[in-house]
Formats: structure tokens, C-alpha cells, sequence
């Protein structure tokens, strides 16, 4: 034998035999891998971006939608009064999914906010942020198919990213919605309304969903603070409030607007229905039993007018003090809905 070909024959002793299989298996695990972090690299520059907690919700749907098919993601923190819901559905499986989450969302404040719920063809995964009792939640929503264990993995590695960016623009906020809180009450003040009505309105205009506005005002409030002083009228319209900020929806903006008159915007929400919830309202603040004088108590009424494209905002807030201005005119504490050639149901 050739001597260089027997050196190279020693050589190949020692090189252990090559497995193809472990090879390719190897090699599918880096390439995963890198694709994964380079998933995680996106997530990063689109959280970068968002400087609300609306903007972060919707960034974190957008980048995990190509990861993992879903039609809802939403954000609760009871203690720090924040919720956001972005849904990816359009028309009557938006208004589904929206009432399907809010269900589920009433079943969640009674839990610890980590759990898994289904509702007929909807299934909701919710996920702690961390530890602590007073944390908030993230959730995700999908119809059809389960949420599955390896799934579930993937997206608490996301969330894992997404708690310290979260945190940062929740901070902010807290700061900025000192200036947008009525201080006697806690509701969102005028400035809130400002802000959030245009958007509002837009939504419904672009997408056709119903929405309906009732402008309420307090009846005989006048008497509670020259009989018994500003300091009683205070603690009236505490309660009044509490009361009604209980009953309101996530999704809805009960606003004060000033004195004993509140406006409460209801999304996705047509004339019968808002008609049945205010008077459910009426009710309420008629159990209350707050005396006025030895024969009347305190009641609230309300006017109602359903959005409509062809209104300007001015015109529909409008129609709805014409409105409350008549439920007062036929005897107070009741409900006088604004009717319209124009209204039109979805």
C-alpha cells in the first residue's frame, strides 16, 4: 500500500462516523431557532413603537397573528382601572366575539385572572403578567379551535417580552390620567370625552356598528345641596356614580360632564337595547332611596338618540339633550328616546 494513502487510512480511525439523521434534526432545530429570534427581534421594534396601552395591545395582536391564529387580545388591570380590547373581526362576528369576551371577562374578575374558559365555539386563555395578586392579565380569544399547550408556551415567552414595555407606557398613563379623571368622582372627565368621541364615531361611520348616546341628568339634585349642604351633594353624586360606573359595560364611556349631568357612549349597542339598560339604570338610582324632601327622592333622567352616518357629531349630542329635556318635561325619572327618519338598524 501507497504510504501516503495508509497515513490517510490512520487518519480516518479516529473520526467518529457521521449520523445524517442527528445532522438534519440538528440543523432544523437552529434554523427554527433563528427564525424564532428573529420573530422575537420584530416584537421588540413593533412594542418600541406603541406609546399607549391601545397601541401596545394592537402591536402584540398584529405580530402574534402569523404565529398564532386568533381573533381577540385584551388587557385587564382592575386596580389601575385600565382594559383594551382589540378585536381583528369586522361586523356581526365583531359584535359576537366582543359580547362573547365580555362574558368571559365577568368570569374572569372572579378568578385570579390565570385560567382557561370556553363559551360555546369561543375558547379564552387568560395570562397573569406576573405574580403578584394585583397584576393584570393578558387574554386571547379564538374561535373554532382550542388553545393548545405548546401554544400557550409560545405566547407566555412573548409576554415575557412584553410585561417591561407594558409596564412603562402603563406608568405613563397613570400620569396622564390624573388630568383626565373628575376628582370628585373618578369618572373620565369632559377632556376624555373629547378625545375618545372622534374615534369613536369614526368606528361606527367606517364599520356600520349601532351606537347609541344617553345624555343623563340628575333629578332635584338642586334640593339635596341647598337643603343639606355642598358637602352631602358630594357624597350623592359619589354614590350616583359608583352605582352607575358598576352597571356601564368595559367597552362603554360613562363620562361626567360637569354638575349632576353624565353622558354614556355605548358601542356596538342599538336603541332596544340601550332603552333596556338605562332603564335598568333608572331603576337603580331610584333604589338608592337619597331623600330630597319628606315626600320626593332623587331619580335620573335620561334621553337617547342611536347614531346615525348622516348625523354630525354636534347634531346627535344634541338630539340627545332634546330628549332628556323631554323625559324631565313628562314627569322626570324616565327614558324619552329620540326617534329619527334616518336611524336605521345594523
Amino acid at each position: 500500500m501507497d504510504t501516503s494513502l495508509a497515513s490517510i487510512a490512520d487518519c480516518q480511525v479516529g473520526i467518529p462516523e457521521i449520523n445524517v439523521n442527528n445532522l438534519i434534526v440538528e440543523l432544523d432545530h437552529y434554523r427554527r431557532q433563528s427564525e424564532w429570534l428573529a420573530k422575537i427581534n420584530e416584537l421588540h421594534g413593533r412594542l418600541a413603537g406603541a406609546v399607549d396601552l391601545a397601541g401596545m395591545i394592537e402591536a402584540f395582536s398584529i405580530w402574534l397573528m402569523p404565529v398564532m391564529a386568533h381573533d381577540l387580545i385584551g388587557y385587564e388591570h382592575n386596580k389601575r382601572r385600565r382594559h383594551h380590547l382589540f378585536c381583528s373581526c369586522h361586523g356581526p362576528e365583531r359584535r359576537s366575539v366582543m359580547s362573547s369576551a365580555d362574558k368571559m371577562f365577568r368570569r374572569l374578575a372572579k378568578t385570579d385572572g390565570d385560567g382557561y374558559w370556553s363559551d360555546k365555539n369561543c375558547h379564552l386563555r387568560s395570562f397573569r403578567m406576573d405574580g403578584e395578586e394585583d397584576s393584570g392579565f393578558v387574554v386571547l380569544l379564538r374561535r373554532g379551535e382550542s388553545i393548545e399547550p405548546m401554544e400557550e408556551r409560545l405566547i407566555r415567552e412573548a409576554l415575557d417580552i412584553l410585561r417591561e414595555p407594558l409596564q412603562r407606557v402603563l406608568d405613563y398613563e397613570d400620569i396622564f390620567e390624573q388630568a383626565r379623571r373628575d376628582s370628585l368622582t373618578g369618572l373620565p372627565n369632559r377632556r376624555v370625552y373629547e378625545e375618545r368621541i372622534v374615534p369613536l364615531l369614526d368606528s361606527a361611520r367606517r364599520h356600520g356598528h349601532p351606537m347609541t348616546l344617553a345624555s343623563m341628568d340628575l333629578d332635584k339634585f338642586k334640593l339635596i345641596n341647598d337643603t343639606f349642604g355642598h358637602a352631602r351633594g358630594d357624597k350623592v353624586l359619589q354614590t350616583v356614580a359608583m352605582t352607575m360606573a358598576a352597571m356601564v359595560r368595559k367597552s362603554d364611556l360613562l363620562v361626567r360632564m360637569g354638575g349632576d349631568e353624565f353622558l354614556l357612549v355605548m358601542p356596538d349597542t342599538e336603541m332596544d337595547a340601550a332603552q333596556s339598560f338605562t332603564s335598568r339604570v333608572c331603576q337603580a338610582v331610584a333604589d338608592l332611596d337619597i331623600r330630597v324632601s319628606a315626600t320626593e327622592k332623587l331619580g335620573v333622567s335620561i334621553g337617547l338618540v342611536q347614531y346615525h352616518p348622516d348625523m354630525t357629531r354636534d347634531s346627535w349630542t344634541q338630539r340627545a339633550d332634546e330628549a332628556l329635556y323631554q323625559a324631565k318635561g313628562a314627569g322626570r325619572a324616565r327614558i324619552s328616546a329620540a326617534q329619527s327618519p334616518h336611524l336605521v338598524r345594523h
